[in-house]
């Protein structure tokens, strides 16, 4: 392989986890500052209270963006593999 296929597939390794785990990760993001505004209003210092929303809502969006998720985890294999298999050309 040259190093240009290598670029590019590490390349878009990185695209891939961004695309995929995204979703879960600015959930979290956004629950998280919700909550740390309302823990800062009413000075409630729980570390619980902010745990267990972010569990929930990080779960129901990996549930909900299984879908995606998988179909683009195959096509990056798929990709992937292809590169592999035009190495012994």
């Amino acid at each position: 392989m040259q190093y240009a296929q290598f670029v590019s597939i590490g390349r878009e390794t990185i695209q891939s986890i961004m695309i995929i785990i995204g979703p879960a990760l600015i959930a979290a993001l956004v629950i998280g500052v919700l909550i740390g505004i309302f823990q800062a209003a009413t000075s409630i210092n729980e570390a619980t209270l902010t745990f267990v929303p972010k569990l929930i809502i990080v779960v129901l969006v990996l549930a909900l963006s299984a879908p995606f998720m998988i179909s683009n985890i195959s096509s990056f294999f798929r990709s992937v593999l292809t590169e592999i298999a035009k190495v012994n050309r």
